[in-house]
Order: C-alpha cells, then structure tokens, then sequence
C-alpha cells in the first residue's frame, strides 16, 4: 500500500493553497459580508485551472485524476466555503454531466467555456417539493414537434444565476415507464431562451459569496438535440452524478474541519489563561488532539474513495460514507474551535464564525446526513 501523493498531486496542493491564501483570504469576510459573488475570484481560479480539472484535454480540461480535483477543493474549502462551493458545483454538478453523458456536439459547444472559468453552468434537480426526494420532480417536458416544452421549477441551484451564468442541466418528467413510475428525461437549457428566469436567492445563513438560484420554466421550448443523453436517461444520469458530487462535497467538509482546526490550534496557542497558553490545558488540548486523530481518518477515507473511482471500481458505498463523515466532521471541529475562541469565536473579526455556519449546509446539500445513512445500509444488507 503506498499512501504518498504523486509530485504533482503535491504540486496541486502547494499552489492551490499559496493562491487560496493570497487571493481568497484577504477578501473572503467581506464577500461573505456583502452577500456578493465574486465573477474576479471566479475567473482568476479559471485562469489556475481549477475547472475542469477531470476533462480530457480534448475539451479544454486540464486531463487529471479525481484524487486532484478534490485536494483542490479541500484547499479552497481550508480558506472559504464559498469559493469552494462555486469549484465544485461547477465541476461536480456543472461540467460533469455534459462530460460524462453529452453527446459530442453538446462537449464541443459547451465544455471549453465552462473548463477555464469563462462561463459557469447549474445543475437543475432540486425542487420545492422535491428535495431528498429526487423521484418527486414535478417539473415537466413535452414534446411538440422537434421541440420539448418544459414548464416548473427548481430551487437551490448553485451557479445558476449570476454573471458567469449560461445554462443548467434540468431533469424533467417525460412520461411513463412500461411499470408505471415516471420518465425522467434531463435537458440542457441556455440562458436567454424564452421562458426562462434564474433568479439569485439571498438572506444565506452560508455559502454567502457562492450564487444560488430560484429557476422557473414557463412553455420554455428548446430543440430535440438539447437532450442530455437519450430520453429516459435523466435519473440514471442525476444518480450518478450525485456520487461523484458527493465526493467534492466531503472535500468541502474535509477542507474546511482542516481549516477551523488550524484557526483553533493558532488562537489556542496564543491566548493565555491563568499564566499560560490554553491549549496547555486537556480541555483544550483534548479538542484538538480528537480534531486531528478525526483528519486523519477523513483524509483516508476520502482518498481511499477517490482512489476507487480513479481506478473504475465501485466507490458509491465509500462515497457515501466519506460524505457523511467529512462534512459532520466539519461540524464538531468547527463547534469546538468556537469553543476554543470563547467570546470571540461569535465574533466576525473571528474566520471561525463563518467556517462555523458554513458547515451546515454540508449535512443537507447532495443528499441529506439521514439520505446517506439509507444508502449505506443498503450496501451492507439493512
């Protein structure tokens, strides 16, 4: 077993944290702040290569394994959960549809713009009514000649309405299968058709600097080639494209729980009680030895499941499992470094509130905590 990285895997790590610590940190609060998406940030991690990281060169991608891809979101997610976010949804839930399942007109068209940050594309699955849910979806499509006419809506779509914004990849409900449960058929659907609005959702608790999007469809027409795929293939393809979401998720969370830790160590480190350093105190020092025993599991857990995947091995159950454990992860470290700062752990002058609320949303986003928890026990026979 050999658990070392490949020079360039390090090679990705060191840049990518030298460029999130030089061009995010500085402005990372005051983003989060003012509720605003960085199109600078986002085009000067174009510029690095952070987008398409996994796509063949063929298609303007930088051609590289998976394990890459996700030390480049940890590393983001160790400085800022926004900037973090918009990496891999653009990656995970953007590109990686039209990568995997586009015909090749559909890649040709769409994959160079989205591999070097020039445009940003979302990932149109969630519903109001229909979250956990996904077989719930209750927007529809129908045909009309050489045309589909899709009506209804989608809700927390990252990348989907700001200015780098030029489509999303929306699953919609086609029919009815030979057993009777619904067809589900996804369409890839450019801004600026008729019919179409994204709008960008505010008043985050998380994620503040990250775009997020109300999408509604009114007799929105879009041609026969505009089909993701084949028709039937929507669910298949979303399903799919969740276990490899989940992975960049459980970055996120592996990324940030590094970051909060690094934050509590410092402070604890610094701050003196009673004539020395807190973290010279086992209630203190027992939070942070827990945090790092918990890092190195994660780490392991996370590569071990990317490494599977790389290796075109089944990685779902892994996947799964690393999602839960990285992004609850995130939540006891980022708890207890709170803790750790006391007073000041509330505070905005303190990074650790934001890594602090940015947590949450990890639990929820690409299948709830409990959602992967049925998974997995699916896989070993509950």
């Amino acid at each position: 077993m050999d658990f070392d990285l490949t020079k360039q895997q390090e090679m990705i790590r060191k840049e990518v944290r030298k460029f999130a610590e030089s061009e995010i940190a500085p402005v990372a609060a005051e983003l989060d702040e003012a509720e605003r998406f960085s199109v600078e940030l986002t085009k000067k991690m174009g510029e690095i290569g952070l987008f398409g990281m996994f796509v063949s060169e063929n298609y303007g991608g930088q051609e590289l394994d998976y394990i890459s891809y996700i030390i480049a979101v940890e590393e983001i997610a160790r400085v800022d959960g926004s900037q973090a976010a918009t990496i891999a949804a653009a990656n995970s839930l953007g590109i990686g549809p039209i990568y995997y399942f586009g015909t090749e007109a559909q890649k040709k068209k769409y994959l160079p713009k989205l591999c070097t940050g020039e445009g940003l594309w979302g990932f149109g699955l969630t519903e109001p009514t229909a979250g956990s849910d996904a077989g719930g979806t209750k927007t529809t499509a129908v045909k009309d000649g050489n045309e589909w006419v899709i009506n209804g809506s989608k809700i927390f779509i990252t990348n989907a309405a700001c200015e780098l914004s030029l489509g999303v990849t929306v699953q919609s409900v086609t029919g009815r299968r030979p057993d009777g449960r619904p067809e589900y058929t996804c369409f890839l659907v450019e801004h600026g058709t008729r019919g179409f609005k994204a709008e960008a959702m505010h008043r985050k608790m998380m994620w503040r600097a990250s775009n997020t999007a109300e999408l509604y469809f009114d007799d929105v027409r879009v041609p026969q080639e505009n089909i993701l795929g084949e028709q039937g293939g929507g669910f298949h393809q979303m399903l799919s494209t969740l276990d490899g979401g989940r992975l960049s998720i459980a970055a996120m969370g592996l990324g940030g729980a590094q970051g909060a830790f690094e934050g509590a160590l410092k402070y604890a480190q610094q701050r003196e009680q009673f004539g020395k350093p807190i973290c010279k105190y086992q209630a203190v020092a027992f939070k942070l030895a827990d945090a790092a025993i918990e890092l190195e599991c994660a780490r392991n857990l996370l590569y071990k499941a990317c490494w599977l995947r790389d290796h075109k091995r089944p990685f779902q159950k892994e996947a799964a499992m690393a999602k839960v454990y990285c992004s609850e992860l995130m939540g006891r470290v980022a708890n207890n470094a709170v803790q750790i700062h006391g007073g000041y752990g509330l505070m905005k002058d303190y990074q650790i509130e934001r890594f602090f609320r940015d947590q949450k949303l990890l639990d929820i986003g690409e299948g709830t905590s409990e959602v992967q928890r049925i998974v997995i026990s699916r896989f070993i026979g509950c």
